[in-house]
This record gives C-alpha cells, structure tokens and sequence, in this order.
C-alpha cells in the first residue's frame, strides 16, 4: 500500500504540471527509479492509474474541508481556510489537467464531476446556511441560486480559455471567493472578511 501511494504522489506531481496526456507510464518509472512491471503490479494500466490517484486527490481534499469546517470559528473563517489549503494544494497545477481527463479518462473525468455536482455543492450550500445563522452572510440570499454560481465559480480556474496566458490558479480562486464573499456578506460578516484578509496577507 505503501508503494502504491508513492506511486499516486508521483503520477500525481506529474499530471498537476504537465496534464495525463504528455506523461507515460515510463515517465513515471523513470522519475521514481522503478521498472514499469512494478507500476503495473499495482495498476491495470495508466487509465486505471490516472483514476486511482484522482480520487485519493480528491478524497484528501475533501478531508482537508472537513478538518477545516470543524476547526473553523464561524462560517466566513471556514471558506479563508478551505482556500488556504487549495492554495497548497493547487499550487501551480495546469488547468490542462481537467481537459485530458474529460477527453482521455472518462471514468476519472466522472469522479471529478461527482465531487463538483455532490461534495463541493453540499459544502458551499452549508458554509451559506452556516453563515446566514450566524449572520455573517445577508438573510435575504437565494441559497439555491448562490450555490450553483459559486459551485462554477470554483470551477472557472480549470477552464484555459477563461483567463489565456497561464494565470495562477490560486490567485484566480482568492480573488473570486473575495468577491463572492463581499456580495453575500452582512456588515458583520464584511468586517470578518477584512479581519481575515489581513491574517491571511500577514501569514
């Protein structure tokens, strides 16, 4: 198991940085010094791969907002760490990544569109209810609405044409939360924002 991980550490570092396309089975071997036949002790082939270390991405991310939401102070603090940690996690990936898999890995591309459509929906229609009770965020928002906006909101930095010239996706993802986090918020909550910003700028 042990090996196996290290595999989808490695595959994983090379698809964030150059998409599933471009990368083979050899370059993966060769960058952990391995022979292919151990690669494929583990994985039926590279499709099988491209879908194991998706969702193990996926599935510490989704731990990693858990961790967040639990040890958050209140609604607006929960999305400043949730993007903290993208921040980290999503550090220099190319956005190619979500083409190759629409287009080379279907069974991989649907793991992707399930955490967007279920996960990631539940997450940002909670943090809103949260933020309404603690009225942080306006009680007169369309939680309905407001949720599929900000869902392809998140979605936006995986699509190259939206932003040409290989912006930081990061940077990308901060200045839209931002935004949609002034829209949404009350005075209260507008105040926290700028609380948080200046930690966030600080650290």
């Amino acid at each position: 198991m042990e090996t196996q991980e290290r595999i989808m550490d490695t595959a994983f570092g090379l698809f964030r940085q150059y998409g599933t396309r471009s990368i083979t089975m050899d370059d993966i071997a060769e960058r952990m010094g391995i022979s292919k036949k151990t690669l494929y002790a583990h994985f039926t082939d590279k499709d099988d791969m491209v879908f194991h270390t998706i969702t193990r991405f996926i599935d510490l991310v989704n731990e990693e907002c858990q961790a967040d939401k639990q040890k958050s102070g209140d609604a607006i603090q929960e999305l400043f760490l949730v993007m903290e940690m993208l921040d980290r996690r999503m550090r220099n990936m190319n956005p190619v990544i979500i083409l190759d898999l629409q287009k080379f890995h279907a069974k991989a591309y649907q793991v992707f569109i399930n955490y967007q459509n279920n996960y990631l929906h539940n997450m940002i229609r909670e943090n809103m209810e949260r933020g309404i009770r603690e009225g942080l965020y306006r009680e007169d928002l369309d939680i309905r609405i407001l949720t599929q906006y900000r869902v392809y909101g998140c979605m936006l930095c995986f699509q190259p044409e939206a932003f040409p010239g290989n912006p930081d996706m990061t940077k990308v993802q901060r200045v839209l939360l931002e935004n949609f986090l002034y829209g949404v918020a009350s005075l209260k909550g507008y105040k926290l924002i700028e609380k948080y910003k200046q930690l966030s700028q600080n650290n």
